[in-house]
């Protein structure tokens, strides 16, 4: 079965480990042949790979555009989503067990796929705690502690 891709302009996309960039049109391309196909949008930079579950996507995502690496991203990949579903509840581990069964059948997009959700969990987990509270933002008089 083709996979059939419509590009904005200047989209990028990574098709067998080979980076492409979209002209500035508006282009379709049909992927005839069984590939490792990944959007830029779907991408996480190296920087933003510094929490757990970013961490981890990082990792399947590295396994998905550098076949050379994969041999040896394989058991890192399957330790760190098992640690991953010690930590999550079952509202979200269900997704760490298919990305987990994904990595397993050398399906690492599809796993990626799973990994969103928990992703995006996280992010909002972590914008939750960065965010300043409204009750108790005072800052305490220290005067009247010492009193």
């Amino acid at each position: 079965m083709a996979l059939k891709l419509t590009l904005k302009p200047y989209e990028r996309i990574i098709v067998n480990g080979c980076p492409m960039r979209n002209s500035g049109r508006r282009h379709t391309i049909v992927i005839e042949e069984k590939a490792d196909v990944v959007r830029g949008k779907d991408l996480l930079d190296t920087s933003s790979a510094v929490t757990s579950v970013s961490k981890v996507y990082y990792l399947v995502q590295t396994a998905l555009t550098r076949a050379d690496l994969r041999e040896k991203l394989i058991p890192t990949i399957q330790k760190s989503l098992a640690e991953l579903a010690t930590v999550f509840g079952p509202a979200r581990v269900h997704h760490i067990f298919e990305a987990a069964n994904y990595v397993s059948c050398s399906d690492y997009y599809k796993a990626l796929r799973e990994l969103r959700p928990v992703l995006e969990y996280e992010r909002m987990l972590m914008n939750d705690i960065a965010a300043p509270t409204r009750v108790g933002t005072e800052e305490p008089d220290v005067e009247k502690i010492r009193a």
